[in-house]
């Protein structure tokens, strides 16, 4: 079994060296990730692509397993264009290549239009619409309700003549594009938790710069809990060849401070200046020379050009802000795309200086009147006290925390389930009283905060999702907030 990777076609039009340097990268990075799955294949840098074939110790019966987690793995790492399953032998005859072909996609076209498209390298006696010709008719005749389609076909049969070699690729998988993480330098993301801070650092983790997330508390155990699971989550599934570290500060004093010396029309653009000044504190011990922030141009306030101009004056750092021309759903559809949708939405708002009329064109004099009153050594302590820890280790750090949460695989006496899950999830997969022999409610995980003081106190609830992540993560918010009649159910559906 062997897969063929592609790099970004940014990186294929660098110099010799460029080129050379960033394919090594993504080599390394591949053996580092494909390490820690303890996925039994080799990887090779071939200048033109990366090769990735399963060692012998792979048993036939073990193929299908090994190709599915190496897919997974190939979609989410940055610095790839698209890979292909590669199906090789050595050069024989047309009638040979003709029999590789059928084997591979024979199945695949039924009642569709392809077109076989050949790459041919090197000195032969044929040319390769010769190979075309020959397998076009194979496949044919194989598959009689297939039809060709040389302009604008539904399947793309690709070969691959190299010299004495024959390749026939299997699907044209996307990859994740980007450049390999750490090409780019390293940046310190603010980190939030919501649908644009977690997109905005997944942009820059894919652009190929090592990510630091830098979070600022202002709601609690309960609120960090969640970001932390955000930023492990970026980590294991986009960064995971490179160590990331969480800074966690907690702002509340500095809201605090806020609150109580500024105009309420400042407030938002005080607070976002003050961020930037501890993050700039915080960028410097880690050698940064960047920040990274999810705003997007009028979503709030305090995000107009005025009023970030205005803000980006508090730090001598670079500022990037990768979301900047995108609309709100824009960015939710990314989210959705890159799985951190779910977690966005269960995050609690935390906000602590809502201004009644928020100023959105605040003139530079008057804010800096207004910190004056501040305590200007207050976020350098604030900085010096932050919790710093490695992002790989937040996995454990929530494992033990969600371990204090029940989970049960059967429902007691006086129980009732909360399905937690998204509509759409629900009519793929129902859950309902027969299946679980109890009571069935369905409360969209992103309300049931709300919802839950609502619910009767006597009776125990069990939430469910698919996966169990989310329920445990509800059931943990919900047992911060004193509830103890909450639990996990644990059940297999079936679609």
């Amino acid at each position: 079994m062997k897969f063929i990777i592609r790099l970004h076609a940014e990186i294929t039009i660098k110099s010799k060296g460029v080129r050379k340097r960033y394919g090594k990268v993504l080599v390394n990075n591949l053996k580092s990730i494909l390490r820690q799955q303890e996925l039994p294949v080799t990887v090779k840098w071939c200048w033109d692509r990366i090769e990735i074939t399963a060692t012998d110790s792979v048993l036939p019966d073990q193929y299908a397993s090994v190709e599915k987690q190496l897919i997974q793995v190939l979609h989410d790492v940055p610095g790839i264009a698209w890979f292909s399953q590669s199906f090789e032998q050595p050069l024989e005859s047309l009638e040979a290549i003709a029999d590789l072909t059928v084997a591979t996609w024979g199945h695949s076209i039924a009642n569709r239009s392809f077109a076989v498209r050949v790459n041919r390298k090197g000195e032969h006696d044929f040319s390769s619409q010769d190979v075309a010709k020959q397998v076009g008719s194979r496949l044919l005749a194989a598959t009689p309700s297939a039809r060709v389609n040389l302009k604008q076909p539904e399947v793309d049969v690709r070969l691959e003549i190299d010299g004495e070699t024959v390749r026939v690729f299997g699907d044209k998988l996307a990859g994740l594009g980007g450049f390999p993480i750490p090409t780019q330098e390293t940046v310190v993301s603010l980190l939030s938790g919501g649908f644009d801070s977690s997109v905005a650092s997944f942009q820059l983790l894919r652009r190929g710069a090592r990510t630091h997330f830098c979070f600022f508390n202002l709601g609690g155990a309960q609120h960090e809990t969640g970001v932390r699971q955000t930023a492990h989550y970026l980590w294991q599934r986009y960064a995971a060849s490179h160590p990331l570290k969480f800074v966690s500060i907690d702002f509340a004093p500095i809201v605090e401070e806020i609150l109580e010396h500024v105009e309420t029309g400042l407030m938002g653009v005080v607070l976002k200046r003050q961020m930037l000044r501890a993050a700039e504190i915080v960028a410097d011990r880690l050698n940064v020379s960047a920040l990274v922030t999810g705003e997007a141009l009028g979503q709030v306030s305090s995000q107009t050009l005025s009023n970030l101009s205005v803000i980006d004056e508090a730090t001598t750092k670079l500022v990037l802000r990768p979301l900047i021309t995108m609309d709100k759903q824009e960015i939710i559809n990314i989210a959705q795309q890159i799985g951190t949708a779910d977690l966005a939405r269960s995050m609690p708002e935390y906000c602590g200086v809502i201004s009644v009329k928020p100023n959105v064109k605040a003139a530079k004099q008057a804010v800096l009147e207004a910190e004056s009153t501040l305590d200007t050594s207050l976020i350098e302590r604030q900085v010096l006290a932050a919790n710093v820890v490695e992002v790989s280790s937040l996995g454990e750090q929530l494992a033990s925390q969600v371990s204090a949460v029940e989970t049960v695989d059967l429902v007691p006496q006086n129980a009732e389930v909360i399905d937690i899950r998204s509509a759409d999830q629900q009519e793929a997969k129902p859950l309902d009283e027969q299946q679980v022999g109890a009571p069935v409610q369905h409360i969209p995980f992103f309300k049931l905060a709300r919802r839950f003081a609502e619910l009767d106190s006597q009776k125990t609830y069990l939430l469910y999702c698919e996966q169990g992540v989310m329920s445990q993560l509800q059931a943990l918010y919900l047992q911060e907030q004193g509830y103890s009649n909450v639990a996990v159910l644990k059940v297999q559906l079936h679609s």
